[in-house]
């Protein structure tokens, strides 16, 4: 399978960058739904099995790969299998919407301390769906960093999802929160971090000369906006949506991607099409 063929000239331009000077580029990449296929528990996602040897092969020709996940970065790198891996020594990964942060080269989490809402609303949660009546099926995923409410087991996750969302809003804004929605999820966090600001950062440091952000959900809106907003100050980016089989994409996303893949299976294509774009060697 080849690259495929981005549906915008600032799509275009941006894979024309990477492919010209992978070194000054970087490769950014949420993690469920992106790199792993969405599941009913959390606990059980695991990147797609080709995942680790594309981004191996692609790895050691740019300037970094980055994963930017809601998640904590401890848990993305066991889950996604990242450590101690010949070729992901320029791998980075950005836990908690870049509040934790995970290095290959020293295989250490770097994190501040945990906002004082998230605790108070983890345990006020129990409680409080009971009281305002949560379906069955409802359930609480403690990130540590954040507190996650899922509707995906219960009859109808959407109309569920959309019943908790004002209570879930206000509970979060008492705490000093922010409600970040997802697909299916709705997730408590502290304010003044998202994947735009860790990405932007993250960019920054390296100084990078071209950015490809491939995501498939809300929480990587922001990411959209940090990569047109850098396309409007002369830094070309790529965007990637996966969308992926059996679930319904996020059209917001969709709409604005440069180009759409099946789902991790799709992303492990174009990440295998582009390391042999740049001459990365096969095993």
């Amino acid at each position: 399978m080849g690259i495929p063929e981005p549906t915008t000239p600032a799509g275009a331009e941006g894979l024309a960058a990477l492919v010209a000077d992978p070194a000054h580029s970087v490769i950014a990449l949420d993690f469920d739904g992106t790199l792993a296929p969405i599941v009913p528990d959390p606990d059980q996602a695991r990147a797609h099995p080709g995942v680790v040897p594309a981004l191996a092969r692609l790895a050691p020709q740019l300037a970094a790969v980055a994963v930017v996940t809601g998640r904590p970065a401890g848990v993305a790198v066991r889950y996604g299998g990242f450590a101690g891996v010949p070729g992901l020594e320029h791998l980075v990964v950005l836990g908690h919407y870049g509040a934790e942060r995970w290095d290959a080269v020293t295989g250490e989490v770097r994190a501040p301390h945990i906002h004082p809402g998230v605790a108070a609303v983890r345990a006020e949660l129990p409680g409080f769906l009971d009281r305002i009546g949560a379906w069955e099926g409802t359930w609480v995923e403690d990130k540590g960093r954040a507190v996650a409410v899922h509707t995906r087991r219960t009859e109808d996750p959407d109309t569920a999802l959309e019943q908790l969302r004002a209570p879930l809003l206000e509970l979060a804004a008492r705490h000093g929160l922010m409600g970040e929605p997802g697909r299916m999820v709705l997730e408590l966090r502290p304010p003044g971090v998202d994947k735009g600001v860790a990405l932007t950062e993250f960019l920054q440091e390296r100084k990078a000369d071209s950015v490809l952000y491939a995501g498939d959900d809300l929480g990587d809106l922001a990411a959209y906006d940090a990569v047109q907003q850098l396309r409007s100050e002369g830094v070309p980016g790529l965007l990637v949506c996966s969308a992926a089989r059996g679930e319904e994409p996020v059209r917001r996303l969709e709409e604005r991607a440069d180009v759409v893949v099946d789902g991790p299976e799709g992303v492990v294509a174009l990440l295998d099409a582009l390391a042999d774009k740049v001459g990365a060697p096969r095993p």
